[in-house]
């Protein structure tokens, strides 16, 4: 067992290789902020939708940046659960990060 006390000062304590949504503080499941990531790609009828770590949202960006100014040819993305995905860049429409999982609005409120 790894106990960590670099999150917000808080003691964590996981077993090794355990991703950080499965990972416990003072007793309760630890919460790690999600953003979701969506890339529409050309001549495709789906975008492609991935949920990423909110720390991962300024690496995100550069990344697309890099990839529509031409100076990688394939935008690599990892989400939460480690999956990784490839996009051409020559083939990506838009992509759009939006806010942490806390910060979504279901309904009609303002």
């Amino acid at each position: 067992m790894i106990v960590d006390r670099s999150f917000r000062g808080c003691v964590i304590w996981h077993e090794p290789n355990v991703p950080a949504d499965r990972m416990w503080i003072a007793g309760r499941p630890a919460t790690v902020s999600v953003v979701d990531v969506r890339i529409g790609v050309t001549q495709a009828p789906r975008e492609i939708s991935l949920e990423v770590d909110d720390a991962a949202r300024d690496d995100i960006k550069a990344r697309v940046e890099a990839a529509l100014s031409g100076a990688t040819d394939v935008l690599w993305i990892t989400d939460k659960r480690g999956k990784d995905v490839g996009v051409p860049a020559v083939k990506i429409a838009y992509v759009e990060v939006g806010s942490a999982e806390g910060e979504r609005r279901i309904g009609f409120g303002g």
